[in-house]
């Protein structure tokens, strides 16, 4: 009998990250995952198959208009031929905000979608491109069933200690105003790979950290979530590519007051134009940061390390200590600069990294002197969404 093929898609404001894993007696093996990058600007389209081998690789032109649901035909088109005798039998979607309904993956319906859209404004920057995905397969693969998991579930039972937000309980009560938390889908496959990993240290007090042009900090009890530095909206915590993390409130109160922006213009400039971006004022991406000589890149870079390290010792109050730190996502796998920078500010706790480990980008960075474990361990959000596709489809 032929494997089944399982799509999983992330959709961002101008990418598009997808994996296919085919579903057979042995489990999920992973078949060909790529992404769409620069939609929007100039488009670049590749998939690989498991090995590395290109399946399919397309540049666009600068500034030529294509939508999502072009790029996911075009990769469909692209890959499907590689599939043999596998049937594509489901899409599992990354979505950023569940709310206080969505705690576990779901199939999607018209009544979810309904719900998810309600929650737009609370994920401005990726909900809607999220969404887009689901209407995109609907309409490229009608009837296609469809799954949503959510980056918020991982945190949903924070302790009410570290979820709630000190406004009026009414307030917060009726209009679902506390803390979430994201990245989940991460968290998620970071606990259970430090399991297999350390399992001792697993079911100890540890940071993951997962830093990229969205980054964040989660505290795992035992593997369990128990606080985290995204908040409400995932505007808060970290210096981030575009945004600012944490924000004294009156400077918004300002801005709209004293200054005459409108909340339109507030949003852009929050999701959009602070962050590393902001600081530097040369980029959001912290490779173009690193290898930067512009004073103003090294402020920004000293202060995503900086800002990172305070909330890591704040996370280390909600655990009563700390054992462990991992490193994860784009930054926190390739830039050995932003994890040394991090750990410089952590000797206080008893971090020592083996700097040789670390610029060699070995597993465990941690030198045998340290109190604390440091490990980069490379997340993997797809095969997470995968795992959870498959559970709903075979139990339908």
């Amino acid at each position: 009998m032929a494997d089944d093929a399982i799509l999983t898609l992330n959709a961002g404001s101008s990418s598009l990250k997808f994996a296919v894993y085919l579903r057979g007696a042995d489990g999920l093996a992973l078949h060909s995952k790529g992404q769409v990058e620069g939609i929007g600007t100039a488009p670049h389209l590749i998939a690989r198959d498991a090995g590395g081998k290109v399946l399919a690789e397309q540049r666009w032109s600068e500034g030529e208009r294509q939508t999502h649901e072009d790029f996911l035909g075009k990769f469909l088109g692209a890959v499907e031929p590689y599939l043999g005798d596998a049937k594509l039998v489901g899409v599992g979607h990354r979505i950023v905000h569940g709310g206080t309904r969505f705690t576990d993956p779901v199939r999607v319906t018209q009544e979810v979608m309904d719900a998810l859209e309600a929650l737009v404004p609370l994920a401005p920057l990726h909900q809607p491109h999220n969404l887009a995905a689901i209407r995109a397969v609907a309409k490229l693969r009608p009837g296609l069933a469809q799954i949503a998991c959510f980056d918020t579930a991982f945190h949903h039972a924070l302790p009410d200690l570290t979820a709630h937000i000190a406004l009026p309980r009414a307030l917060t009560e009726e209009a679902g105003i506390r803390r979430y938390g994201f990245h989940g889908l991460s968290y998620e496959y970071l606990a259970g790979a430090l399991r297999d990993r350390a399992p001792n240290l697993a079911r100890g007090r540890v940071i993951a950290a997962h830093l990229g042009n969205g980054a964040s900090l989660c505290a795992l009890r035992d593997g369990r979530s128990v606080d985290t530095t995204m908040g409400f909206t995932a505007l808060d915590g970290l210096v981030m590519g575009t945004r600012p993390g944490a924000l004294d409130p009156g400077v918004v109160l300002y801005l709209m007051q004293q200054r005459g922006m409108s909340a339109a213009e507030v949003e852009t400039l929050l999701y959009k134009q602070s962050g590393l971006l902001g600081v530097s004022g040369i980029s959001s991406d912290m490779r173009a940061l690193t290898a930067s000589d512009h004073p103003h890149a090294g402020e920004a870079v000293a202060l995503f390390c900086f800002r990172a390290a305070w909330q890591a010792g704040g996370l280390a109050v909600s655990l009563g200590g700390l054992d462990g730190l991992v490193f994860s996502a784009g930054i926190g796998e390739h830039s050995p600069e932003v994890r040394a920078g991090i750990c410089a500010h952590l000797a206080w706790l008893g971090v020592a990294l083996d700097d040789a480990a670390n610029r060699a980008g070995r597993e465990r960075i941690s030198s045998e002197a340290s109190r604390v474990q440091v490990w980069v361990i490379p997340t993997d959000e797809e095969l997470v969404i995968a795992r959870a596709a498959a559970r709903l489809l075979a139990s339908a």
